[in-house]
């Protein structure tokens, strides 16, 4: 299992595309937790919200990044953090989709968080009970093809982030 660092590496030597599939309703991140605080205050969250400087640091380089999220609406509060923060990511070039399990049952999705690199290399999520994450397994090639298939069909059913942040704000 790859830790935060040795993850963190594989964002700087993918080359073409980067999917993640996130399934949580709180993430429990220890370099948010004071930019989180300040959200719930209503303080000015900074020009990093405006345009992300990390989705940049790979989108500049020609690199495709894309997410979709599966939530359940009411959103937890740190959900509304995070959602109020991806029009920064896009902006800076991400592609982000929701799918508000409130609104639309997808089935066959996992229920656990994944990324997918130049769609050959998965990785599996992991985290405790309250968010913290725990490490990446790096998954054997013959899951693959099911991956793909989760990313294809997630795409398939998210709601365009604009579109999904318009009618829930």
């Amino acid at each position: 299992m790859l830790n935060g660092e040795e993850f963190g590496r594989l964002f700087e030597t993918f080359e073409r595309s980067a999917f993640r599939l996130e399934t949580l309703s709180v993430y429990n991140v220890e370099e948010e937790r004071e930019e989180f605080e300040r959200f719930l205050r209503g303080g000015d969250m900074g020009p990093d919200w405006d345009d992300n400087p990390w989705v940049r640091s790979m989108t500049d380089k020609g690199k495709e990044v894309s997410r979709v999220h599966v939530l359940r609406s009411p959103l937890t509060d740190y959900l509304r953090y995070e959602l109020a923060a991806y029009p920064g990511n896009i902006t800076a070039g991400e592609t982000i989709g929701i799918i508000d399990q409130a609104d639309q049952e997808v089935a066959d999705l996992p229920d656990h968080d994944f990324w997918l690199f130049d769609d050959q290399d998965v990785y599996r999520m992991h985290y405790t009970p309250e968010g913290a994450f725990i490490g990446a397994d790096p998954l054997p090639a013959h899951c693959l093809a099911e991956y793909q298939d989760y990313r294809d069909r997630a795409l398939a059913a998210a709601v365009p982030f604009a579109d999904y942040w318009e009618r829930h704000r």
